[in-house]
C-alpha cells in the first residue's frame, strides 16, 4: 500500500482550460498589444504568484485539433483530428492516463469535443444533452461530469457514470465550479488531476451571460486598429459578449482559488491557465466569432502556472510553447514519468527557471501552425494553409500560394504583410526552411484538406494519419508507452 505521506506529497494538478479565450484580450498581455477595457483580478493574482507565457501558442486554432493536442501530447498528423467532433482513437495515451498510473485520481469536468457525440445535431446549433460513452471514450478520466459539445450556457447539461444526463443549477462557470467541488471532497487523501473545461468566452446562439458583467463592462468598446471599418458593428456586438463572459472565467478562477486556499490545498497544488484557441474579433476582416487562421488574435493564447516553492511568483517567460508541450511539462513539473508516446516537449524546467536543465536542453524554435478546413465539423477545401510562430515573427503559407509574414515586435496586430518586401527576404527563407522542417518531421502536407476524407471511416473514427494505415479505432493502448 502506498504510503500516506509520499501520497499526500505529490502535487495536486489543477487546469483551467476555458474555450476561446485569447492573451489579447486579457490585461495581462496589455504591454504587448496595448491597453484593455476590462480589470481580470484574479488572472493578474494568479500571474503575480506564478509564470505568465508570453509565447504559448494553438497550433491548430480549432476545438477538437487543439484539445486533441492537450490531452494526448500529440500533432493533428498523428492522433487524426483535422475537424471538429472527430472521435478519438482508443489508443490514444492521455494525461489522464499518465497521472492515474502515478496514483492520481483523475476528473474532467465541462466541455470535451473529443468525440462525436450527438453531431450531426439537425439544426447545427446543439442544445441538447450531448453524450460521451464510458470507458476509453473518456481517455482515463474517472471522474466525469462533462459534455462533448452544446452551448446551452444556463442550466446546461452533463453526463455522469453512464448515459444519464442532470443539469447544473445556474450559470455554467458556476456549475462547474460546484462538480469541482463534490470531486475534491471526495478525493481523499489522493493526489488529483483535475480540467475543468468552460465552454465560455465560446459563441452561443443563446444567452452569453450574467447581466452583472454586462454591467462592469464600459459603456463604449474600443476596437484595435487591425479591424477594418466593415467588421466595426459586429465586432462591437461579439466583443461585448466575449470580455463579459471573460468576466465570469475570471471570477470562477477566484472561486477556484479561494476554494483550494480554504482546503489547505493551495500549496501543494499546480494550477494552470490555458485555452484551445483565440478568436478572431474581427481583425484582419474575418469573422469576429472565427479563429482558425495564422494570427495572434487565433493562436496565441494565455498561459499561467503556479506552483508555490516551485515556480518563481511574477515570472515572465518567453519560450515558445505549443499545445503538445503542455502534458509533458505538467507531467515533469509534478514529478509524473512522461509516455513515450509525447511528441511535445518537457519545458518545464523553463517554468521553474531551472538554469542548469534549461542549458541542457534544445529550447523549441517555433511552434508548427496549421489550419485544415474551410468548415469546422466537415472536410472542406478552401482555408488550409501552413506555418511557423516563433518568439518574434509569424510565417504562413497558404495551399493557393499566398505567403504571409509578419514581424510581432513592431507590427503586433500584423497589419504590414512583410512577405514581398526586399529588406525581408533573407528572413522569409529562414521562415520557409522552418516549416519544411516541422513538416517533414510531421509527414505532413500542404494538401486539399478533402484529399484527408479517408482518415475517417462512417463512424468519424480515426483509421488513418499521415503516417500510413491505422489498426481498428478501439484497439487497446499500448500501456508500455506510460513508462517514459
Amino acid at each position: 500500500m502506498e504510503d500516506l505521506t509520499q501520497a499526500q506529497s505529490r502535487p495536486n494538478v489543477v487546469v483551467l482550460f476555458p474555450d476561446q479565450l485569447r492573451a489579447q484580450s486579457l490585461p495581462l498581455y496589455s504591454q504587448k498589444y496595448g491597453a484593455q477595457q476590462i480589470s481580470t483580478p484574479n488572472i493578474d493574482r494568479l500571474a503575480s504568484q506564478g509564470a505568465t507565457l508570453d509565447n504559448a501558442i494553438s497550433n491548430c486554432p480549432v476545438c477538437t485539433p487543439a484539445r486533441a493536442m492537450l490531452v494526448t501530447g500529440r500533432y493533428p498528423q498523428t492522433t487524426g483530428h483535422l475537424i471538429n467532433t472527430t472521435r478519438t482513437r482508443h489508443s490514444e495515451i492521455s494525461i489522464a492516463d499518465a497521472f492515474a498510473n502515478a496514483g492520481y485520481k483523475t476528473a474532467w469536468i465541462g466541455k470535451w469535443h473529443l468525440h462525436t457525440g450527438l453531431w450531426p445535431a439537425l439544426d447545427r446549433m446543439p442544445q441538447h444533452p450531448d453524450w460521451v460513452p464510458e470507458g476509453r471514450d473518456r481517455l482515463g478520466f474517472e471522474y466525469w461530469r462533462a459534455y462533448n459539445q452544446h452551448m446551452v450556457y444556463f442550466n446546461g447539461f452533463v453526463h455522469k457514470d453512464d448515459w444519464n444526463y442532470e443539469r447544473w443549477e445556474g450559470y455554467e462557470t458556476d456549475g462547474l465550479f460546484s462538480y469541482a467541488q463534490e470531486f475534491m471532497d471526495n478525493s481523499g487523501d489522493d493526489p488529483f488531476l483535475m480540467f475543468l473545461s468552460p465552454h465560455q468566452p465560446h459563441y452561443t446562439p443563446f444567452e452569453f451571460a450574467p447581466q452583472k458583467f454586462y454591467d462592469a463592462l464600459p459603456k463604449n468598446l474600443v476596437l484595435p486598429s487591425n479591424v477594418p471599418a466593415e467588421q466595426t458593428d459586429n465586432a462591437l456586438e461579439m466583443m461585448r459578449h466575449y470580455l463579459a463572459m471573460i468576466l465570469a472565467i475570471d471570477e470562477m478562477l477566484g472561486n477556484l482559488l479561494d476554494d483550494l486556499e480554504r482546503r489547505g490545498l493551495a500549496d501543494n497544488t499546480i494550477v494552470v491557465l490555458a485555452s484551445d484557441h483565440g478568436t478572431q474579433g474581427g481583425s484582419q476582416g474575418v469573422n469576429p466569432w472565427s479563429k482558425k487562421n495564422p494570427y495572434d488574435a487565433s493562436i496565441h493564447v494565455p498561459g499561467i502556472i503556479r506552483f508555490p516553492g516551485k515556480i518563481p511568483p511574477g515570472s515572465r517567460i518567453d519560450t515558445v510553447t505549443s499545445m503538445v508541450d503542455w502534458f509533458p511539462s505538467i507531467c515533469g513539473l509534478a514529478g509524473v514519468s512522461v509516455p513515450r508516446s509525447i511528441e511535445g516537449q518537457d519545458l518545464s524546467a523553463h517554468w521553474r527557471g531551472d538554469a542548469s536543465k534549461i542549458a541542457a536542453q534544445t529550447e523549441p524554435e517555433s511552434a508548427f501552425i496549421m489550419n485544415f478546413s474551410k468548415y469546422f465539423d466537415w472536410f472542406k477545401n478552401g482555408a488550409e494553409w501552413r506555418g511557423v510562430r516563433t518568439k518574434t515573427h509569424t510565417y504562413a503559407l497558404w495551399l493557393d500560394g499566398r505567403e504571409e509574414l509578419y514581424d510581432l515586435q513592431a507590427d503586433p496586430l500584423q497589419m504590414n504583410n512583410l512577405s514581398a518586401d526586399a529588406s525581408s527576404q533573407e528572413l522569409l527563407g529562414q521562415m520557409r526552411t522552418q516549416l519544411v522542417n516541422h513538416q517533414h518531421r510531421r509527414q505532413d502536407q500542404l494538401q486539399p484538406c478533402e484529399e484527408a476524407k479517408s482518415w475517417l471511416d462512417d463512424q468519424r473514427r480515426v483509421v488513418k494519419n499521415a503516417f500510413g494505415e491505422l489498426s481498428h479505432p478501439e484497439s487497446v493502448p499500448d500501456w508500455s508507452l506510460l513508462n517514459g
